[in-house]
């Protein structure tokens, strides 16, 4: 994909062997080293922590942390499903289709190089190819923005212990913003300590019910500390947030105050007789990573 470019501005050429490299050390390291924003959210989790054996349980994730980074090592042996997201900016040049076999052949690569355990089956089959990819697998997420001569590839590995625990509810217009707090801590009760709390509860509201569930993924899998741009958004957020925290559900469980870090909402549009809302779970090793391209080189973080 070719977008706009201006006159006289060399354009960002970004080449399938470059991202194919990116996307194998994107896999890699996103499995081996927390976030910066999730470490920090363990240790505020640790102070506010009143129950002895949550913090038992806090100290033991904290230490694993430590260990596999320490013994450059796995933080979780559940590699996930991995999932891309790509944002392109503007006078960028890549050529789509090659960008996506080039991102699956790095998947690929670190599966079999590293090696990785390979989560990814066939639906019916269950037959595993050990690459972690398959049909339409790696999903990859396209869209754009407006920054000048740069595309940033993210990379999370979302492991079925959270994505087990994913909802979706078409609501009743009706119902307003109490139905949708309800749905909400009712699904967090239902999934319990089986999604690996503390957790990032993930509210997607609005849109169709596809859009709804891929906007509850990208609130489970934003920064800590980041808030929703709407307004309404951000105050949920928050009103959410405390009521999952006192529901004692706990690390792993077994019960406390730290049921989650925190819950992200992302809304969209919808139609006026309808107003789905879906919650993505995202369990305590929140993993991600990041390549950003510019004419200066490639950049890795988070």
């Amino acid at each position: 994909m070719t977008l706009m470019t201006k006159p006289g501005v060399e354009p960002l050429r970004v080449e399938p062997d470059a991202i194919e490299e990116a996307a194998k050390l994107l896999y890699i390291r996103a499995c081996k080293i927390l976030p910066d924003d999730i470490k920090a959210g363990f240790a505020r989790l640790d102070a506010s922590e009143t129950d002895g054996t949550a913090r038992t349980i806090l100290a033991t994730m904290i230490e694993n942390i430590g260990v596999a980074e320490r013994m450059d090592n796995l933080l979780c042996q559940d590699t996930g499903i991995p999932i891309f997201n790509v944002l392109v900016g503007r006078n960028v040049q890549v050529d789509g289709w090659a960008l996506k076999a080039a991102i699956a052949r790095g998947t690929a690569r670190a599966t079999r190089e590293h090696p990785l355990r390979s989560s990814v089956v066939h639906p019916i089959t269950r037959r595993n190819e050990h690459t972690s990819c398959g049909e339409r697998v790696p999903v990859i997420n396209i869209d754009f923005t407006d920054v000048e001569r740069e595309l940033r590839i993210e990379m999370i590995p979302k492991g079925s212990g959270s994505e087990n625990g994913s909802f979706l509810q078409m609501l009743i217009p009706a119902d307003g913003v109490a139905a949708v707090k309800r749905f909400v801590v009712d699904r967090v009760i239902q999934a319990g300590g089986k999604v690996c709390p503390p957790t990032i509860v993930g509210v997607g509201i609005g849109g169709t019910s596809d859009l709804c569930m891929h906007l509850a993924k990208i609130a489970a899998t934003r920064p800590l500390g980041s808030r929703c741009a709407d307004a309404e958004g951000a105050k949920l957020e928050a009103e959410l947030s405390e009521a999952v925290n006192s529901l004692g559900i706990g690390p792993q469980g077994l019960g406390g105050d730290s049921t989650a870090f925190a819950v992200h909402v992302e809304t969209a549009a919808t139609h006026i007789t309808m107003n789905p809302v879906a919650v993505n779970i995202q369990c305590h090793s929140a993993r991600r990573a990041s390549a950003t391209f510019t004419p200066d080189g490639v950049a890795i973080g988070f």
